[in-house]
Parts: C-alpha cells; structure tokens; sequence
C-alpha cells in the first residue's frame, strides 16, 4: 500500500507464524512498518495489511540489506534456526549498525548460553554478544517452546489421538506466540525496553501428559502423549523433511526440557505488556479447529 511517510520500523520474518503475529499487532495499533521478504508475490495476507511497505531483501545479500534498512531506526531479527543463521543474524546486525539503525530487538531462546549443549541457544548467545557489541540499544526476546508448535501434531492428534515427543514427564512454561508478538510489540514502539532481556514463558509449567489431559478435555475425545526415544523422535524429525542439523538442534532442545531446564515461570509478559499470558487451556480452545 502506499505510505505518505516511509516506516522507521523494519520486521524480519514477518511471513513466519511470529513474525505475521508480529505484523498483525502493529497494523491493529494503526504502526506503519516495513516487512523484509524473499518475494513480494509470495507474502500473501502480509501483503493486505494496513500500514505494510514491503520490501524485497535476502539476509544473505548486504546490498540488498542496506536498501531494505533505509531510514529504519528501530528492528525486529528473527529468522529460522537453521546451520546459516548466526551468519544471517550477524550480518543484519552489522548492515543495521551501518544504516544507523538505534535498536535491535531480537528474538532468541530462553536459558540462551554460549556455553549450552544446545546448538540453538549456543547461536543465539553469539548473536546476542554480537549486537551488544555493535553498540546498538537492544532488547533480547528470550521465549521458551511455542504452544503453537503442537500444530505440527495436529494431523496426529485429529486423525489418531495422539502426539510424541523425547521429554518424558518433565515440566515446561511453554507460552503463546501470541504473546511473544505483544511483548515485541512494546518492545519495538516504547520507550524504556533498552538494554533488557525478556523471558517469555507462560503462567503455568505442565507436562506433556498434562497437555494430553487438556487436549482431551476441550475437544471431547481423548488424547494421548506417547514417549518415544530421542532416536525415534529424530527419525521422524528427518523423514518429515527437517535438515540433519535442525533434527539434531531440535532433540538437544528436547533434552534441555527433559532435563527440566525450562519449568520457570516468568512474569515478564504480564510485567512488560500488562496482561497475564494465555495459558494452554485458552490456546487449544481458540484453536480446536485445527486439532479437530
């Protein structure tokens, strides 16, 4: 759509389910922004959002970076996890440095550490200490597994009652995406969210068996969670197309949880945004639909 005045506000992955999430909040709040894309005829209803300027860039390609970062004082960085994406990051990190952008606001992952087993929060920690160095203002996104990510079982769970993972009866805060974008939301268009790393979890810590029980209850059925081996769960990781670098990411993240690493429960939602964070009871119900 056409913008009388450019945005100042730059998102990445906005074609995402975070970053459409993300998009969604600022258009309803009347933000003009501009959204970074690989292909202006593929961002479907990003496209149709008032207040939206697409702008076509790839994280890889600094040129096309500078252009997409013109005017932009204030960032949102997210991209996928995948073995490019410390580079990716960095990279945007140094173009949005040199476009004089003041503030990053980056999405990373709870309990992220430099030295952590996990690769993903590896990753993180270095892009973290990246943009600190850079000198930029920065606020620091650090959720914990997305409630949305069950969507990924929702043909298991429609057609055999059933879900899997590698955690066994652990306990984990997991927390909306919903909510991730409100907290971004602030983050991006309020003062006083500088220098501050957010943990973003929901109000309560369940197991997956409790998830199951939940499930069960809302859509009249039951629903059962089923333990398998790490193996098994990478296995399947790599038959449904996930590359051998994120399928090995992802079950170093699922022993993080089986540990019981990620069972705290934050009050930074409620305290940055206002509002207490959905918890699972409301996401299944707002999204019976898709498990049904």
């Amino acid at each position: 759509m056409t913008q009388t005045t450019s945005p100042s506000l730059l998102i990445t992955g906005a074609t995402g389910n975070i970053g459409f999430e993300l998009a969604k909040q600022l258009s309803a709040k009347g933000v003009a922004f501009r959204a970074l894309v690989r292909s202006k005829e593929k961002a479907g209803e990003l496209a149709l959002l008032p207040g939206v300027e697409l702008v076509t860039a790839d994280l890889a390609d600094p040129e096309s970076l500078a252009t997409a970062l013109k005017g932009i004082r204030r960032a949102f960085l997210l991209t996928n996890s995948s073995e490019q994406a410390e580079t990716l990051q960095n990279g945007f990190a140094d173009a949005a440095r040199s476009a004089g952008v003041q503030h990053i606001v980056k999405l990373s992952q709870l309990a992220a550490a430099a030295d952590s087993p996990v690769r993903f929060l590896r990753y993180h920690a270095a892009v973290e200490q990246h943009i600190k160095a850079a000198g930029m203002a920065y606020t620091f996104l650090r959720p914990n597994l997305f409630m949305q990510g069950l969507l990924g079982f929702s043909s298991t769970i429609s057609s055999k009652g059933m879900f899997f993972a590698a955690i066994g009866d652990a306990r984990i805060s997991l927390v909306d995406i919903r909510d991730i974008a409100t907290v971004a939301v602030a983050a991006l268009t309020a003062e006083g969210h500088e220098s501050k790393v957010y943990t973003i979890t929901g109000p309560e810590a369940l197991t997956h068996a409790e998830l199951a029980a939940q499930f069960s209850a809302i859509l009249g059925r039951e629903i059962r969670f089923v333990q398998v081996s790490p193996e098994d769960m990478r296995k399947s990781l790599i038959d449904v197309g996930f590359p051998l670098w994120q399928a090995d990411g992802l079950i170093e993240d699922y022993a993080h949880y089986a540990r019981g690493e990620a069972a705290a429960v934050s009050a930074d939602v409620q305290t940055v945004t206002g509002q207490a964070p959905r918890n699972f009871n409301t996401f299944v119900k707002d999204y019976a639909r898709a498990f049904s």
